[in-house]
C-alpha cells in the first residue's frame, strides 16, 4: 500500500540482481526480500501463448539467432537460459505467464505486467490473455505501445494500464492518453518538471532504474506510486531506515 512514508517496491524482472531476470528464482527471490511486486515481460510464441522473456530475440540469454515468436512453446522451453559460459549447465528455462500468474495468485503477490513488442503482431492473443483473467490485488499492465494498453483499458478496464515514456512522450499531453491511469518513467524524468505534469494530468508515476541511492525515494512526491529496482531489498530497507528516524 502507497503512504506517505513508504512506496510499493517492484523487483524489476524479479530480483534481478540476485538471480536471472524473469526467471522463477527471480520472482521467489523478490517474494524472499519482501518486494512488494515484481515486474516482468511478456513476449508471445509462435502459436501465441504468452511467455515470460524481455527481448523479441533469443541471442542473449539462449544463445540462438531466432526471434520468440518465430518458436513454438516446445522449442522455447528447451533452451537453457544464462551467461554463455554459464548456459550449458542452467537450469533455467522460459516461463510462460500462466505458470507465473499461478504462483502469483497462490501468493497474491502483484505484477507489473510489460506488453512486449511481438503482441503487436497478434493482438487476439493479448484478447485471449484477458478473457476471464485474475490478477493480484495492486497488478497492473505496462507497455511502450499505447495502442496495447488501449486494447487492455476497453475489454479489462478494471485494470491499471501504465504508458512507458521516452523521450518523444509530450508530458503536457498525458491527459489525451485516456486509456491510462499512470505513467511509468527512467528515474532521469524524475523532476518537478515531469512530476507537476502527472499531476495536472491527473496521472500516477513509477519510476525505475531505482538503486536505493536516490535522495528522492525517502521524501518521494505525491504523485509517485511505486519504485521498480533490480534491489528490491536495498530499496525497502531505506525507506524503512529514514521511516524510523523520522
Amino acid at each position: 500500500m502507497c503512504s506517505a512514508d513508504y512506496v510499493p517496491v517492484f523487483a524489476h524482472r524479479g530480483a534481478s540482481a540476485h538471480a536471472l531476470e524473469n526467471s522463477f528464482k527471480a520472482f521467489e527471490k523478490a517474494w524472499e526480500l519482501g518486494a512488494d511486486g515484481i515486474e516482468l515481460d511478456i513476449q508471445l510464441s509462435k502459436e501465441g501463448i504468452p511467455v515470460v522473456y524481455h527481448d523479441p530475440q533469443l541471442s542473449r540469454l539462449a544463445g540462438s539467432n531466432k526471434l520468440v515468436n518465430e518458436c513454438n512453446i516446445e522449442q522455447l522451453q528447451r533452451f537453457k537460459l544464462g551467461k554463455p559460459w554459464r548456459r550449458l549447465f542452467s537450469t533455467y528455462k522460459i516461463s510462460t505467464f500462466e505458470e507465473v500468474l499461478v504462483w502469483a495468485n497462490q501468493r497474491q503477490m502483484p505484477l507489473n505486467i510489460e506488453l512486449k513488442s511481438t503482441i503487436l503482431e497478434n493482438t487476439d492473443a493479448l484478447l485471449h490473455m484477458l478473457k476471464g483473467l485474475q490478477l493480484p490485488e495492486g497488478s497492473h499492465f505496462s507497455s511502450f505501445h499505447y495502442e496495447l494498453l488501449k486494447i487492455v483499458k476497453q475489454y479489462t478496464p478494471q485494470f491499471e494500464t501504465a504508458l512507458i515514456a521516452t523521450k518523444k512522450l509530450n508530458w503536457d499531453l498525458l491527459r489525451d492518453y485516456q486509456a491510462i491511469d499512470s505513467v511509468h518513467a527512467h528515474k532521469k524524468y524524475y523532476k518537478p518538471r515531469y512530476l507537476e505534469a502527472c499531476v495536472a494530468n491527473e496521472k500516477k508515476c513509477r519510476f525505475y532504474a531505482i538503486d536505493s541511492s536516490e535522495k528522492f525515494i525517502t521524501n518521494p512526491h505525491p504523485s509517485v506510486i511505486g519504485w521498480i529496482t533490480d534491489f528490491p531489498d536495498k530499496v525497502i530497507k531505506e525507506q524503512k531506515r529514514t521511516n524510523s528516524i523520522n
